[in-house]
């Protein structure tokens, strides 16, 4: 029987981990993006309803992570129907956790599971970039983890660039996003445009202490590493509010460490026990609390395998 309907789920993602900017990324099992796709008779793709945006994202087919992503794959498989997308956003926008990377990959999956499945992950993967280039550019560091899951290093925009790293079995994670928006392009405007060598060798020794900590699976070390980054999160620490307190409260309640997640404003705390990471989100939350800003908090670990099929019909 022909597929009628396909339903893929992609997860959240952090860009950099910390110490390595736009080189690094790693997938969170939650939250995520879902993406359900129908078969059209016109071609092309039709963005049939957006959930969970509050209205800010656009309809426009040629503006949207998701529905870029899955023209590309119609186009990729030579496919004269369209599609009917509908988008689930259970990521906030701008927040530093791959929100149009996931819409994107969902979207690419989900078109390929209507197609019978015929493109492999690698063979997905420019779809995807197609869809993250509409919104922020042409960067790995999200779709890469997002599409196969894990730890990832990434030296180019090709499949064969992106590396798998270890993922150490006691990682766990607390996240907190504070209501406060900060756009991609917002985030890389205030980075410098030249570096010192002095600091360029120091972050470079320790993005190198970074993947040497996964690999002997030293969580003290990994955070020291992440915490690292003397060119990155100095540039945007501004951007971030209560940066320096979240990070104070987060080690008081038991986290090795605290880092910027992606441009922010999400920020990500490495803790050793699934107990210990509730209580840092607690934590973490009540910083925000304390001062009036919504925020949302949660505890997770990295996602092994990425972006999955949930239904076809």
């Amino acid at each position: 029987m022909p597929i009628a309907r396909a339903e893929a789920f992609a997860p959240a993602s952090m860009g950099n981990v910390g110490v390595a900017f736009d080189i690094m990324g790693l997938a969170f099992r939650e939250p995520g993006d879902i993406v359900c796709v129908e078969w059209d008779d016109a071609p092309g793709v039709v963005i049939a309803a957006i959930e969970g945006d509050d209205g800010c994202l656009p309809r426009d087919p040629q503006k949207n992570s998701a529905s870029v992503a899955a023209a590309s794959v119609l186009k990729q498989l030579g496919v004269a129907r369209g599609v009917r997308l509908t988008l689930r956003k259970n990521l906030p926008l701008a927040s530093g956790l791959g929100s149009s990377a996931a819409s994107a990959v969902a979207a690419a999956v989900a078109v390929n599971a209507l197609c019978g499945a015929p493109l492999s992950r690698a063979e997905l993967l420019p779809a995807c970039l197609d869809g993250e280039a509409a919104v922020s550019g042409y960067h790995v560091d999200n779709v890469g983890p997002s599409l196969i899951g894990g730890i990832t290093l990434i030296t180019g925009i090709e499949f064969d660039n992106i590396f798998r790293l270890p993922v150490p079995e006691n990682l766990h994670f607390a996240l907190v996003t504070p209501d406060v928006a900060v756009p991609t392009a917002k985030a890389r405007a205030v980075l410098p445009s030249h570096v010192p060598l002095r600091e360029l060798v120091a972050q470079t020794g320790a993005v190198a202490r970074l993947v040497d900590a996964l690999h002997h699976g030293d969580l003290e070390a990994l955070a020291a590493a992440m915490e690292s980054d003397r060119i990155i999160e100095p540039a945007r620490a501004h951007l971030i509010p209560m940066l320096s307190d979240a990070r104070a409260a987060a080690k008081r309640a038991g986290a090795l460490g605290l880092v910027i997640s992606g441009a922010g404003p999400t920020l990500c705390a490495v803790c050793d026990a699934p107990q210990v990471a509730q209580r840092v989100a607690a934590a973490l939350g009540a910083v925000y609390d304390a001062v009036g800003i919504d925020n949302t908090t949660r505890h997770t670990r990295v996602c092994p395998d990425g972006a999955r099929v949930l239904s076809v019909a």
